[in-house]
């Protein structure tokens, strides 16, 4: 299962390596495949991204990114550059392996930070993404180059989503943002999961990587409060799991796990059903270990996780579908401020629109 960490930056950068070293002898003066650097200039950007990313995470970043940047020294060779990638690979895959959860720093795409997974799965897909971008430019073997793209492919489950092509995606790093736009011929768009403070209890967004896990009985990277998660909480994760393999997964319409601010244990789950209906309406879902019951956990979750939905951009409404017999569910969905609705068949129905 594809849950990042250092692990993985370290075995990126690895498999990276390989690919490099065996065009060392080549001339690196050239333009890198679907770039305006040369690749030993690309080389230089992957160790720039992989070191500004621990220092985002050492650093505690919040607004900006930390103000610094590395160089090659003049007349770095190409096998030079190889051991700056290793070497930064290396701090960035310590970093991420020493971050207490629940850390985050800034990154702009889309809501502001990332957690140290994030920063490892941007790490990941930055060497890949620019390792194959070098050995396409020098003609290494054609099989290095296509295993880098599957790597990659594999990676994006963690914190990108694909755009439209078009000129002008975007890469991360300290260095200015327009001038990697500037240079890729492709799109791609960061996406780090969401995080919702709630009182309590901060609402954590599930990749699909980690959905796959818990599904498969997996603790989705977390550590979860004893009896949890509840059966509905890995049932969720599987239609999360199952929808990013279809191609129908939109990020932030999904799970979050319910994650409690005074030791970090994941206590629960709470999320939609899928993205708006053409009404603009939204289905939500929740359930609670037995063990985190009876402390407002979930009324603080939900009434946070529904004012920041019905502040979307094309959402009017949300529905939750309620057993009749389930009171404490229906105590939670009033505390929240949701309201009774006309019954769906034997089920009791709720709901809260936009003000």
């Amino acid at each position: 299962m594809l849950l990042m960490g250092g692990d993985r930056v370290e075995e990126a950068v690895a498999h990276a390596a390989r690919v490099l070293r065996a065009a060392a002898g080549r001339d690196w003066g050239v333009a890198a495949g679907g770039l305006d650097w040369s690749c030993l200039q690309t080389a230089e950007h992957i160790a720039g991204d992989l070191v500004a990313y621990a220092g985002q995470l050492t650093g505690r970043a919040t607004g900006a990114y930390v103000p610094f940047d590395i160089t090659l020294d003049e007349g770095t060779d190409p096998e030079g550059a190889i051991r700056v990638i290793e070497a930064t690979g290396g701090i960035l895959a310590s970093v991420v392996r020493t971050t207490p959860p629940g850390v985050r720093a800034y990154h702009p795409y889309p809501h502001g930070s990332a957690d140290a997974a994030g920063f490892a799965a941007m790490g990941v897909a930055e060497v890949l993404l620019h390792t194959y971008d070098i050995a396409r430019a020098l003609a290494s073997t054609r099989s290095r180059p296509r295993c880098c793209a599957r790597r990659c492919s594999a990676t994006s489950s963690r914190t990108s989503r694909p755009r439209a092509a078009r000129r002008g995606g975007s890469c991360s790093g300290p260095r200015a943002a327009a001038t990697c736009r500037a240079a890729r011929r492709f799109t791609h768009r960061w996406h780090n999961s969401l995080s919702l403070p709630a009182g309590p209890v901060s609402l954590c967004e599930v990749s699909p990587a980690a959905a796959a896990d818990l599904a498969a009985g997996g603790t989705g990277g977390l550590t979860w409060i004893e009896g949890g998660p509840f059966p509905g909480t890995r049932g969720a994760a599987g239609r999360v799991a199952k929808a990013y393999a279809d191609g129908t997964h939109r990020p932030e319409w999904g799970l979050y796990a319910l994650v409690r601010a005074e030791d970090g244990l994941a206590v629960g789950g709470m999320g939609f059903h899928g993205p708006p209906d053409e009404e603009g309406c939204l289905e939500v879902g929740y359930d609670l270990a037995e063990a985190a019951r009876g402390h407002g956990h979930a009324t603080a979750a939900l009434r946070a996780l529904s004012e920041w939905a019905l502040a979307r951009p094309g959402v009017t409404s949300l529905l939750a579908l309620v057993d009749p017999e389930n009171t404490a569910s229906q105590g939670v969905l009033t505390r929240a401020g949701y309201a009774r609705l006309a019954d769906r068949d034997a089920t009791w129905a709720y709901g809260m629109r936009r003000a």
